[in-house]
């Protein structure tokens, strides 16, 4: 898969061996230029660093994300970077934390898991969606197992359902960008092998590879899949 010449946004991209560092990489082998997005920076500039060093092309950015002016700030910076052309847009921000028993839940909790996954994609995708109509580019979002139907939600209401209206908000961008040539879509991984994964939830849970989710956000935001929007995309 060759994309050369292609800007690739991606944001919450998070500490070494995470999984965004793995969507990073696998963008920037095949010559898409990265834009590595995190709170503060650091964590970005440490990933982005490590992509030029081996010859790669990758920029870092800092925003807060669940910030409109911030978030607008953000896209105006890419724009002016990439001629106002993005050809895709992977929202990898995010975070878990149990919740507990609906009954005995703090609200703060239940508000802080609607910030972190839903309120921060939604003010994305807002501000991004002029850069990617201008490459009739793609946007992939991540949801969760957890938000499936069937799935085992005891303690974790707060995070499931911050994940489940990520997934409606993936379908409302998928018809409402459907005629502007926008492809929106959403992963649902199981618990993905990372160091932080392994020492909460020790070696016997069933994972799925960083590499795997890499190549199935490759695939979404790929020509091979021109014809998939609106999909969510279980990944075990």
């Amino acid at each position: 898969m060759e994309l050369s010449g292609r800007s690739v946004v991606l944001t919450g991209v998070g500490r070494e061996g995470q999984v965004g560092e793995a969507v990073a990489r696998a963008f920037a082998e095949r010559g898409a230029r990265v834009y590595l997005v995190d709170r503060t920076g650091d964590e970005a500039r440490a990933r982005s660093d490590a992509l030029n060093a081996a010859g790669l092309r990758s920029a870092a950015l800092s925003a807060d994300l669940s910030d409109p002016a911030a978030v607008d700030a953000l896209a105006a910076r890419v724009r002016d970077a990439t001629s106002g052309r993005v050809h895709a847009l992977v929202h990898l921000a995010g975070g878990f934390a149990a919740s507990g028993p609906v009954a005995d839940s703090d609200p703060a909790a239940w508000t802080r898991q609607f910030t972190i996954n839903l309120t921060t994609a939604y003010l994305t995708a807002r501000a991004f969606l002029p850069l990617v109509r201008a490459t009739k580019g793609a946007m992939v979002f991540f949801g969760s197992e957890a938000a499936l139907p069937g799935a085992r939600v005891s303690g974790i209401a707060a995070y499931a359902a911050a994940k489940g209206a990520v997934l409606t908000l993936v379908q409302a961008l998928a018809q409402e960008e459907r005629d502007n040539g926008v492809r929106a879509n959403a992963l649902a991984p199981a618990a993905i092998r990372t160091a932080a994964n392994l020492a909460e939830m020790g070696p016997d849970t069933a994972y799925v590879t960083r590499e795997a989710v890499a190549d199935v956000v490759l695939w979404l935001c790929s020509d091979a899949a021109r014809a998939v929007t609106g999909q969510v995309v279980r990944v075990r």
